[in-house]
């Protein structure tokens, strides 16, 4: 039967070794904390086919190596509420408790895009911290910016971890709509970084991008209305179930310049 789990070859890696060599070139379902996969094969819009399991692989925790920090792939959100901003605050508004105790930061990240679903909420905190992410899959280990990988939409990887220098300073400013789990129609993540200013979005398009005009701009004069007016050089916002292009076009440049004017 289509999207039974009874019908799936199912492995529970035990090490991040065993995932890495279950996993092998890709073709798998990943399950880590279920928040987003277990639904879908529960609805019968996923078949599982091979499965892997990786709440026991070992891939979870929060390393620090000077003034840079590595997040195991399966880390739970509820663990990450209190990391640099504008990572920690995005993180506090996944969702709910309930499920920021079960959903990772890996599932986050790989989440594809939905209607009406809060997936890939931080994709763009992780772009402007400049994360590095590490995953595994066809051609072996590899790592990547978490905006080329974001950007690249191959899902067909198991990511391993996700590492990312301090930020000097980081903000974030979303609009969400009520629901029994708020979701969120825009967000946009700043941070500095060695004195450098990144700016991201998610929620304008299919994935999480960043905005290198506006970067430009507010290097060049320090005015976040100045630089925010620029936002949609860098991203063309679409419709969905949660909001209009108009709408969006009119309320991101909003949410640059306050998230600009609070580092």
């Amino acid at each position: 039967m289509a999207g039974s789990v009874d019908a799936a070859e199912v492995i529970v890696a035990q090490s991040p070794q065993e995932a890495v060599e279950a996993f092998g070139d890709g073709g798998m379902t990943l399950v880590g904390g279920g928040t987003i996969v277990v639904p879908e094969i529960t609805h019968g819009r996923l078949d599982p086919g091979r499965t892997l399991v990786l709440g026991r692989a070992g891939l979870d925790g929060v390393r620090r190596d000077g003034s840079r920090t590595t997040i195991g792939a399966t880390t739970r959100l509820s663990e990450l509420e209190d990391a640099p901003d504008p990572l920690g605050i995005a993180v506090r508004h996944v969702a709910d408790r309930e499920v920021r105790g079960q959903a990772t930061l890996g599932g986050n990240l790989c989440a594809p895009p939905g209607v009406e679903s809060p997936r890939g909420d931080l994709q763009a905190a992780l772009i402007a911290l400049g994360a590095d992410v590490r995953s595994t899959g066809a051609g072996g280990q590899r790592t990547d910016d978490a905006e080329a990988f974001v950007g690249a939409g191959d899902r067909d990887r198991l990511v391993l971890d996700v590492s990312f220098p301090d930020p000097e300073a980081g903000a974030r400013q979303a609009v969400r709509r009520p629901h029994a789990h708020a979701y969120t129609v825009l967000s946009v993540c700043v941070a500095r970084t060695a004195g450098a200013v990144r700016v991201a979005v998610s929620g304008a398009g299919p994935h999480g991008a960043r905005c290198p005009s506006v970067e430009r701009a507010f290097a060049e004069t320090a005015d976040p209305e100045a630089a925010a007016a620029r936002v949609l050089d860098d991203v063309t916002p679409h419709d969905d179930a949660l909001a209009s292009a108009w709408y969006r076009s009119r309320t991101l440049p909003v949410l640059v310049r306050r998230a600009l004017a609070e580092l």
